[in-house]
């Protein structure tokens, strides 16, 4: 899109100066006698032929050895700048595109408001710098010099052909000013400028990707919800129009940050096709991208999947811990002084109780959540060592949610493992890290 951008401040360069300075005035025009507006005057004979030979040139290259020629003989010829622009956009023409950054260097030196150079050397310092040329960070901070000598001008701007094309040049202004922005770390400034224009050119990869990125900086770290949102969005919008080589793995990286803010990629192919389909960030991208569930939310969703008594110890553990007093009471109700039948990892025991871990987490953790009481002392020779899996029979009578720890009163030993367990304990799903 920038590339459509800039071909049409150069193809209105080229046709403006053609049609403006083809024929400049000799001596006294007519025109000036009788009080109408008069360009510049080319008093000399010989300067006034030089001109004129050069810019009705049909052959581009024959065009600029005639104006490189004008400008050396008469390099403060009252059509030095008319005559830069159009040896500009000639060069343009002939895919020559140092020379025509070098010409449009000399264009704005000489005219401090020349947007048509202005735009021109803001768009090709950024994107060499975004190529990778080694100069990057002197280009990017001479985009942005440009840039903003552009935005500067436009109160001073009054030809109507320039002001047509505000919108298009002031999309290249922004982007130059954000692109730079980005490389120094001002993220906030980056997508002040960057955001208009990623949604005005939806195509445009070299705006749409860096403002992603601007958006979320480092994924190891949270960042505020509303540019998490827009981060996955670019991010996803970015892989659509990313070149080829580079489409996976942006779309990789995009479902990355999607994953880590949603806790799961349920969801995710409907982000992408919006993504791929749509231009700016939707409306509802609140909707479409919804954070990972609370806990109390991941416990409320267990409560109404799953009746109390078909849970596992490791879901009792995480309602109990993380659901609301009503889920809470929706499980305890049902469990409580019902003899319950599980294998867990003993962790120390006494006479007359044992800690053992009930849930996958603390078993591996090597930390007791359940106390398990014996209505007589166990005999010495039944007691199973430290760390040893276990068999047992309890009715759950009490519980702490945090540290969580339930107490099993009259508490059984199995000596045989159930045919059935009613209750292991498989690892349960945490809430997605922010």
């Amino acid at each position: 899109m920038k590339k459509i951008l800039l071909a049409v401040v150069l193809e209105v360069a080229v046709v403006a100066v053609a049609q403006n300075t083809a024929q400049p005035a000799q001596g006294q025009s007519g025109a000036a006698a009788q009080g109408q507006a008069q360009g510049p005057v080319i008093k000399d004979p010989a300067e006034y032929n030089a001109y004129v030979a050069a810019v009705q040139q049909k052959d581009p290259n024959a065009k600029i050895s005639g104006l490189e020629a004008f400008l050396t003989q008469y390099p403060n010829s009252v059509m030095k700048n008319q005559a830069l622009e159009l040896l500009m956009g000639t060069y343009q023409q002939t895919n020559n595109m140092q020379k025509t950054s070098d010409t449009a260097t000399k264009l704005v030196a000489a005219d401090p408001c020349n947007m048509r150079g202005l735009a021109l050397l803001a768009y090709f310092d950024r994107i060499r710098a975004q190529g990778g040329d080694p100069n990057a960070m002197q280009l990017l901070a001479d985009a942005k010099k440009y840039a903003e000598q552009g935005s500067a001008c436009w109160p001073k701007i009054t030809d109507a052909e320039i002001t047509k094309m505000k919108p298009q040049m002031d999309s290249i202004f922004h982007s130059a000013i954000g692109i730079a922005d980005c490389q120094k770390q001002d993220y906030p400034a980056c997508i002040t400028e960057l955001k208009p224009v990623a949604d005005a050119n939806p195509t445009d990869f070299s705006v749409v990707y860096p403002l992603a990125l601007a958006y979320w900086p480092d994924p190891k770290k949270p960042a505020p919800p509303e540019s998490t949102l827009n981060a996955i969005w670019y991010s996803a919008r970015a892989s659509a129009i990313a070149p080829a080589q580079l489409q996976a793995q942006i779309e990789k990286y995009a479902r990355g940050l999607y994953v880590r803010f949603h806790g799961g990629d349920d969801g995710w192919s409907e982000v992408l096709a919006r993504a791929k389909a749509g231009t700016a960030a939707p409306a509802d991208l609140a909707t479409l991208i919804k954070p990972a569930p609370t806990p109390a939310e991941q416990a409320h969703d267990m409560v109404v999947k799953t009746p109390a008594d078909k849970m596992d110890f490791a879901q009792w553990e995480f309602v109990l811990t993380n659901g609301s007093q009503e889920d809470q009471d929706a499980v305890w109700n049902v469990i409580k002084g019902k003899a319950v039948q599980m294998n867990g990892t003993v962790i120390s025991t006494e006479p007359d109780q044992f800690m053992i871990a009930g849930s996958s987490d603390d078993i591996d953790a090597k930390k007791a959540d359940i106390t398990l009481k014996f209505e007589d002392k166990v005999p010495a020779k039944l007691i199973p060592k430290d760390g040893a899996p276990f068999d047992f029979q309890g009715e759950p009578a009490s519980y702490a949610p945090n540290p969580f720890m339930m107490v099993m009163e009259k508490g059984q030993l199995l000596r045989a493992k159930p045919a059935t367990p009613t209750h292991k304990a498989p690892v349960h799903r945490k809430p997605a890290a922010q």
